[in-house]
């Protein structure tokens, strides 16, 4: 016979069942005006941009747009090889001498043209690659008070007119130099005179792998006056000017924390940059050639755009300009009113005289309304302090009954209580992640969040509270113990951080010093509002909101930019490669949710840590799974990116071959492509032969052109292409002819003259040569560690960049009698007509960088 429940019992279920719904309301409603919040800051709706009527003392997004109009718009493709490179530098420096004609006499004004050439080896994509150039434009311009010194110290701001391969490049980088435009007009029309000479560089050449910055810094006067510079990119749309790397030493970005108007920059943003693919003129400047201190400042979101097709004036957000302005005006009038301001022979006296520190200083942002900034050795006080504390707490706890048994026994409560917090944090990751693997067990497509970005939320955020909240059901630990075992794992973090040497402590810091805020009024509120009160749960909350705002703005953020980069970090091989990406981004919420909603899980588990809430969660994680798995991965607003290249196999004048070749840049395959673009394989099965079998897959050694980028691809295709078409277009092909043979020293020397042939639109012309090469050439004469590609055997590689109408005149050097193997991959971004069309084919969801290549082989 069944026993009803007690009318008690089951009031105090209900009651416990209502007030756990409170709090999860509460909680939803609170955590979604921070995400709103959030959102607006991160993407700059705070910021109105003024217009090009905007006074003459103020910086104006519009006025930067009437710039980038006639850059991108009016003069199409600037890049090398193309003549809108050209007139791009005779616009900006036909702007420039015109504010010259019109400054004032306390100003002297200087505008020039140089040329820049020369050779020298880099690291890119973790792979070395020689780079040799000529001939490749930068416009300088110097403004400097009437009574300045030719050689005294001055300020650098570089920016690159020049575009990537396929892309407008509005924001990649021409509002970098449009806004540098306005810059240089604003400081001429504002009255300021700057106490020492500021430089802008308009670099011609960054997308070639950072050749306008170098030859700038080798070849020009006024390098060595350089005493700091402020570097600004794009590897986005826009959003906040995030400061990416920063030094040598920490002058600079105090600077910047002490002048930026709207500043966004966090130390553990150079913990982390080497992981994204890419680089910047910063490394010139402050790394490889000189060691100027200076910044690093970059648009980072709308990473959809970035090096597409797509990266239009209409796809800039609006009032990131007009923030990056108002915080350039500020840096520039800080810096060149700086004492550390020195030249090169002065930083080095200065530094063995004073000692000044080179370690990186701790900082960060706060939601671009200010900047916290503290020096190294600071830290090492203040972040040891929460580990001194949680030491010292079973003192606390223990008082007044203080014995040996006592402390071991609370010692071993918080020590159970930092397990159980761990383990909750560990879960929050790995449950998203597995969620994720598991919804590509059933579902065809990955990165279904890719074009929708909250759906990503909706998946992976209940997954990872379910991780969270779970250990607190599976070990029934008290509340105390659970709160002070969370803390001593954010200080332990914070402290691991600090001895690593790295920059991101300061987040677990905060974290830290807000948990001891928050249990010290919540201990207040619980004596009025009693221990089981959900209202008590507010004296909490409440002391905490500044904490979790500002780990919602680092995650939201954080999430956000690696969403948007997944679409070019690079395919890996199948299966698994399949899964990398949404277990990465799953396992990355959980992350975030360890920071945003990690402190409050040792309060809120009293009301959350239940089995009916937990399947709740579980529940809307399977529905955003299902609704996920419907949606198509891309769209215009957030593209797939696929790169074609039309390889002409030439030998002398013949050609021997034609295909085309097909890789992508992510984890949906080749097949997902040509499976969601019907016309575009209907003609390559009219045309060609579409197929996916092993014979017609390509390694890297057939993208050497493009090297080392190909690094990136996996599962390349290539498909028989025309021959004959290239011929009403090209009466003479790219050459190698050996000039003439010396021998000395059991050494053979080969002097050798390239020429182009009648290519008009040359991109770079890579070398890849293999054999017993014991020295060159190029890069003074340096021949660097050997690189290997697909397997192949060890081979030097070299990009050779700048005017075409000229041949390539080097010499190689071989230490044997055995032959030396020369593969030539001229890329053309001339497209034949039938290029054209299959390029048309593809629909507006994938990207196409489409570019021509004719191959060489030569055996001397």
């Amino acid at each position: 016979m069944a026993i009803p429940p007690s009318p008690r019992r089951s009031a105090t279920g209900a009651g416990a069942a209502a007030g756990a719904l409170r709090v999860l309301l509460a909680l939803v409603v609170l955590y979604g005006f921070m995400s709103f919040l959030v959102y607006r800051v991160i993407h700059m709706r705070h910021v109105a941009p003024l217009d090009r009527d905007a006074s003459p003392g103020e910086f104006s997004e519009g006025r930067v747009l009437q710039h980038l109009r006639r850059l991108v718009v009016d003069i199409p493709g600037r890049q090398e090889g193309r003549p809108g490179l050209e007139s791009a530098a005779q616009y900006i420096k036909g702007q420039l001498e015109g504010l010259a004609a019109h400054a004032g006499p306390e100003y002297r004004v200087e505008v020039e043209e140089t040329i820049v050439s020369g050779s020298f080896s880099m690291i890119f994509l973790r792979h070395r690659v020689t780079l040799g150039y000529r001939n490749h434009k930068n416009i300088v311009m110097r403004i400097s008070s009437n009574v300045s010194e030719e050689d005294e110290p001055s300020l650098l701001v570089n920016g690159h007119f020049d575009s990537p391969l396929g892309s407008p490049g509005a924001a990649d980088c021409g509002s970098c130099v449009a806004s540098m435009l306005e810059l240089s007009r604003l400081i001429l029309e504002s009255g300021w005179v700057p106490p020492r000479p500021v430089i802008f560089l308009f670099n011609g050449a960054e997308e070639l792998f950072l050749l306008g910055s170098h030859g700038f810094m080798k070849t020009h006067k006024w390098s060595s006056t350089v005493g700091a510079f402020i570097n600004i990119e794009a590897s986005g749309s826009g959003g906040a000017d995030l400061v990416c790397q920063s030094g040598p030493g920490s002058w600079p970005s105090r600077i910047y924390a002490q002048n930026a108007k709207y500043p966004m920059a966090n130390s553990v943003a150079q913990d982390m940059f080497g992981i994204i693919p890419g680089d910047t003129d910063y490394r010139i400047f402050a790394e490889d050639v000189a060691k100027i201190p200076g910044l690093d400042i970059i648009f980072v979101l709308g990473g959809y755009f970035y090096h597409t097709s797509y990266d239009t004036l209409e796809n800039l957000l609006p009032g990131s300009i007009q923030a990056r302005g108002a915080n350039l005006f500020n840096l520039v009038k800080a810096f060149t009113n700086s004492p550390m301001l020195l030249k090169e022979s002065e930083r080095s006296n200065k530094a063995v005289n004073e000692g000044i520190d080179d370690l990186r200083a701790i900082f960060f942002d706060y939601l671009t309304w200010f900047m916290i900034f503290y020096p190294r050795d600071v830290s090492l006080i203040i972040h040891s302090l929460p580990v001194a504390i949680f030491l010292l707490t079973p003192l606390f706890l223990s008082f007044p009954n203080i014995t040996m048994i006592s402390l071991f026994r609370t010692f071993m409560e918080l020590a159970k209580g930092m397990l159980l917090h761990a383990f909750g944090v560990i879960l929050a990751i790995v449950v998203p992640a597995m969620a994720a693997g598991l919804r590509l067990l059933f579902a065809k497509n990955a990165m279904n969040w890719f074009a929708h970005p909250c759906l990503a939320f909706f998946m992976f955020v209940p997954a990872s509270l379910v991780g969270l909240l779970l250990p607190r059901i599976i070990w029934g630990l008290s509340e105390q113990s659970h709160f002070w075992g969370a803390f001593g794992l954010y200080s332990l973090v914070t402290l691991a951080y600090m001895l690593a040497g790295l920059s991101g402590g300061f987040l677990t810091f905060f974290i830290s010093v807000s948990l001891l805020l928050g249990r010290f009024i919540s201990s207040v509120s619980r004596k009025q509002l009693g221990q089981q009160s959900p209202k008590s749960l507010f004296g909490y909350v409440i002391p905490m909101i500044p904490c979790l705002l500002y780990c919602l703005y680092y995650g939201g953020f954080l999430i956000q930019f690696l969403i948007e980069k997944m679409g070019m970090m690079g395919s890996l091989p199948k299966p698994y490669g399949h899964f990398v990406p949404d277990i990465i981004v799953g396992a990355m919420v959980g992350l975030v949710v360890g920071w945003c909603f990690g402190p409050l899980a040792p309060i809120v588990s009293r009301w959350l840590a239940k089995t009916s809430i937990l399947h709740a969660f579980l529940q809307i994680t399977v529905v955003a799974m299902a609704i996920s798995s419907q949606l198509f991965p891309y769209s215009t607003g957030a593209p797939k990116r696929v790169v074609l290249q039309h390889t002409f196999v030439t030998d002398a004048s013949n050609i021997v071959e034609s295909n085309y070749g097909f890789s992508v840049v992510d984890a949906n395959s080749l097949e997902f492509v040509f499976n969601n673009a019907p016309e575009a394989a209907k003609w390559l099965k009219d045309n060609s032969e579409l197929s996916f079998k092993e014979k017609y897959r390509s390694d890297r050694s057939t993208w050497v052109a493009l090297y080392p980028v190909p690094f990136l691809f996996s599962g390349s295709l290539k498909f028989p292409a025309q021959t004959e078409e290239v011929r009403k277009h090209h009466q003479h092909f790219p050459q190698l002819v050996v000039q003439k043979t010396s021998s000395n020293n059991w050494k053979r020397r080969v002097h050798l003259q390239l020429s182009l042939g009648s290519l008009s639109e040359i991109w770079t012309t890579s070398l890849n040569i293999t054999g017993p090469l014991s020295n060159w050439s190029f890069a003074d004469n340096t021949l660097p560690a050997p690189q290997t590609v697909s397997g192949g055997p060890p081979s030097y590689i070299c990009r050779l960049t700048g005017q075409s109408n000229e041949n390539w005149s080097f010499w190689l050097e071989a230490n044997s009698s055995e032959p030396l193997r020369i593969d030539v991959a001229v890329l053309d971004q001339f497209l034949v007509d039938s290029t054209k069309e299959l390029k048309s084919l593809f629909p507006s969801w994938a990207d196409m960088t489409v570019f021509t290549t004719f191959f060489s082989t030569y055996h001397l």
